[in-house]
């Protein structure tokens, strides 16, 4: 049974992480983000930025840009909006565009993910990577997303999930109580995300390292 097909059974509470948790934590992590975790998340990112360079549309909206990793990959056409919660992650990102010269980068701005300021349907996809599991409020994000994205649009995440049994499952469950100290929750199930036909309408694939990631897209 696939991470997706096992998640989609299991119910795990998502104890509250509030804004200011998140920017603590990211505040913490911001000067070692890329280093601690660039690598390990290598690889599910660059799947994730091939599948919105594929959709049709140029407005892009990548929710929790961070310390910008994804930003040189998306192809000239996309015309890509960032927004995340921390500023010391958005002073690494405007580092990063000034160094490799990305024009196509329209904006990046501090924002709450959950109730951004942007008008409705004003991207054509929108992208969160890593950052589902990250903020108080997962199902409020996706209700944001679906809103500044236009009828026909797309709306991505790439995240973990956590496994239903196994080694896995006692692991995340074990680094649980640490899930602000983490600023991520690693017993975050998909049904924290997705209503039950929002996670039947939705496709999942598993991205390395080792399916340790999911990639999700849902039509708006």
């Amino acid at each position: 049974m696939s991470q997706a097909s096992q998640t989609h059974r299991s119910i795990v509470p998502h104890s509250a992480l509030d804004a200011d948790d998140v920017r603590a934590a990211y505040r913490r992590w911001a000067g070692v983000y890329d280093a601690l975790f660039g690598s390990v998340s290598t690889w599910a990112r660059r799947r994730a930025v091939d599948a919105v360079n594929r959709l049709p549309g140029t407005q892009v909206l990548e929710v929790g840009v961070g310390t910008g990793l994804a930003l040189p990959r998306y192809t000239a056409d996309k015309r890509v909006t960032g927004i995340d919660l921390s500023a010391e992650m958005l002073a690494r990102a405007r580092i990063r565009m000034a160094e490799h010269a990305l024009t196509n980068v329209e904006a990046l701005l501090e924002m709450d993910a959950e109730a951004t300021t942007f008008p409705d349907g004003r991207f054509d996809i929108a992208v969160a990577m890593f950052v589902a599991s990250v903020v108080p409020h997962p199902r409020r994000l996706l209700a944001e997303m679906r809103r500044v994205v236009r009828p026909g649009g797309h709306i991505l995440f790439v995240n973990h999930f956590a496994a239903e049994r196994g080694p896995r499952w006692w692991a995340e469950r074990a680094l649980a109580p640490a899930s602000r100290a983490l600023g991520w929750h690693p017993d975050f199930a998909v049904d924290a995300l997705f209503v039950p036909a929002d996670r039947e309408a939705a496709s999942f694939a598993p991205a390395p390292p080792l399916g340790l990631f999911t990639l999700a897209h849902l039509s708006n």
